[in-house]
């Protein structure tokens, strides 16, 4: 089973402290927790396609065993990937997404994970 833009959206969306915002353009949905990135992707864009924060050595494994994870367009290659979800796993997709926005709020000061309870 494979997520579409709006299943992906309430995905991010039902995470604590997420916002969506446009900073960029209007076709590039981002998604942040506290301020900070850990989710974009092109809307109206084909196929589908999801920007996530990734371990660097994380990132390069998914590479080497999913044709369709690619280093992040647009972004830094050791931290970012792109994964085109049109056909990719549902489950997988949700778990790369849940460890992108683990990786960001690690990212943030101890005072700031206990100030918003992450």
């Amino acid at each position: 089973m494979t997520m579409n833009i709006e299943e992906l959206r309430e995905y991010c969306l039902k995470k604590n402290h997420v916002t969506e915002e446009f900073p960029f353009d209007e076709q590039t949905l981002v998604f942040k927790v506290a301020g900070k990135i850990f989710a974009l992707t092109r809307l109206e864009t084909f196929p589908s396609s999801v920007n996530l924060k990734c371990n660097p050595s994380y990132a390069l494994e998914l590479r080497e065993a999913y044709p369709e994870v690619k280093p992040g367009y647009h972004s830094n290659k050791k931290h970012w990937n792109t994964i085109v979800y049109e056909n990719f796993s549902e489950k997988l997709l949700k778990k790369l997404i849940d460890h992108s926005y683990d990786k960001v709020v690690e990212g943030m000061s101890k005072k700031m994970r206990l100030s918003l309870n992450l």
